[in-house]
Order: structure tokens, then sequence, then C-alpha cells
């Protein structure tokens, strides 16, 4: 049984990178726009997203015929952990922004004069004139939490299916006689490294791209614990991709009213986002040597 895991975590490992680091190298030797904000680098990192899961459904029905459903935890029969996997996202975004108001060259920025700074260099200045301008009926912020925790249910779900089918679905169903935390740090180290070719045109770390690929692959270990708990208490990949589309339809939040700093030390994938997630990994450890203890009258 463990070699027929092993062989079937290095199949899905050389496809999955296979095809999603050709796709980024094929762009970038095309001359692909690295302009995070430009339909092609969208097109290419929402494409990039699907390739796990492409991947999983190559290796485990193509290849070894074998059930996709069960074994890779697609089911839709919900507890209280999708709950969490849905509404842990916004904690987590607005705690690490307030984790992100203690660093000196930090403050807070109601008027969002930080993220206008942060939009100059990818947007025109006429786009900028309309953003600054836009007339609403209620604070961006307000407005930003609310679609992102709809799309944390729907569209962004959907994406974050396309990684998570093959992150918490071939991956942990491979690994799961390992234990929690190796699972963790395993999946998480995949995770993080998979991410290279698209942190190193200036995703997430735009000014320090080549740092940026450690920090990432540091986040993605942090982050792991979380995402294996989700998975193993809900029973589901699908609270996975909620979870995972609700940190991306929200992480935003966490630096949209800040001002200063930069993205090696606010947001989520910065220094404060780090404090927040060691702080969620030490109740993570509580909590399961806790729940694990027998019970006793």
């Amino acid at each position: 049984m463990k070699t027929e895991n092993s062989k079937k975590i290095w199949m899905f490992l050389a496809i999955t990178f296979g095809l999603s680091w050709t796709m980024a190298f094929v762009y970038w030797l095309a001359g692909g726009s690295t302009n995070t904000a430009s339909t092609p680098y969208f097109i290419l990192t929402i494409t990039y997203m699907f390739t796990p899961m492409i991947s999983a459904l190559i290796v485990q029905k193509i290849i070894l015929k074998q059930e996709i459903i069960k074994c890779l935890g697609v089911n839709f029969k919900w507890n209280k952990w999708w709950t969490t996997a849905w509404l842990l996202p916004l904690v987590i975004a607005i705690s690490t922004m307030g984790v992100g108001l203690l660093f000196p060259s930090v403050s807070f920025s109601p008027e969002m004069e930080g993220m206008f700074a942060r939009f100059e260099s990818l947007l025109t200045p006429e786009q900028m004139d309309e953003m600054r301008n836009m007339k609403l009926p209620v604070h961006p912020f307000f407005i930003t939490l609310i679609q992102g925790l709809i799309a944390a249910l729907t569209i962004n779900a959907v994406a974050g299916f396309g990684e998570e089918l093959g992150w918490r679905g071939i991956l942990y169903d491979s690994l799961k006689e390992k234990g929690f935390w190796k699972i963790s740090l395993i999946v998480g180290t995949i995770w993080g490294i998979w991410h290279t070719p698209i942190i190193l045109m200036g995703h997430n770390f735009p000014q320090y791209s080549v740092v940026g690929v450690f920090m990432m692959i540091a986040f993605c270990i942090l982050f792991a614990p979380a995402f294996t708990l989700i998975r193993e208490k809900s029973g589901s990949v699908i609270a996975a991709s909620i979870f995972h589309g609700g940190i991306n339809a929200l992480g935003g939040t966490a630096i949209m009213l800040l001002k200063g700093g930069n993205e090696l030390l606010i947001g989520l994938t910065g220094l404060a986002g780090f404090t927040v997630l060691i702080v969620l990994n030490i109740m993570i450890f509580f909590y399961l040597n806790y729940s694990n203890k027998p019970k006793t009258n």
C-alpha cells in the first residue's frame, strides 16, 4: 500500500508540476504580461489553479482507474466545519490587519491611501481617478467583505477546488497514514513550491519576487494545518475549497485599510499573516490534544 501510494504521489507531482510550470514558462517566454491586473495574467493564474485538479483526475481515473468521489473526499454533507471553512478566512484577514497595525511604519487609513498607492503601478491614471471618485452607499471595505463571503461559497470555491482536489484530495488521501502534522508539512511544502513560477513573475510579492518564493513556501506550510483540519473534520475536499476560496476572496481586506509597510510585512503572506497563522497553529495543537484525550466520567 505504501509503495502504491508513493507511486501515486510521484505521478501526481510529475503531471502537476509538468503542466503548471511548463505553462508558466511558455507564458513568460512569449512575453506575457506580468501586470497582475492584466487579462492575460488573470487567465494564466486561473488556468494554473486548475492543474492540480486535472492531474488528480488523470492519475486517479485514467492511469490508476480508481474511484474518485469517495477516495478524494468529494461530498456535500454539511457540518459545522463547513461553516468554519466559510467564516475563518474573515477572522484571519481581520486579525492580520490588526497585527499589521503593530508595525511602526504602518498606520490605519480609512481613506484607503495605501491601497490606492499599491494600485498606481498596475492601473492607468484614468482608472485610478475613476477608482478614487467612485461613489458607493457604504464603505468599500464592507462591500468587499460581503462580496468575499459570497464568492467563497460560489465562484472562488470552484477555483479553490481546482487546487484542493490535488492538495487536500489525492495528496491527503495518499498521506493520511502519516498523521496530521506530517501531512500538513509535506502538502504545505509542495503547495508552496508549486507557486514558484508565478511568484517570480511578481504574484503577491511584486517588489521582492525572489524572497517572495521562500515567503510563499513558509506561508503555505503555516496555513496547511488549518486546511488539513478542515479537510479532516468536514470529511470533504469541498469544505477545503470553500476555505481556499474565502482566503483568496477576503485576503485583500487585510491590507485594504493599511498605509505603509510592504508585502513582506503586512498582509496574509507577510509577517503579520505569519504571526496570525502561528497563533492559529498553536490553537489547533491544543484543540487536537484536547479532542484526542479520552473522555472520563
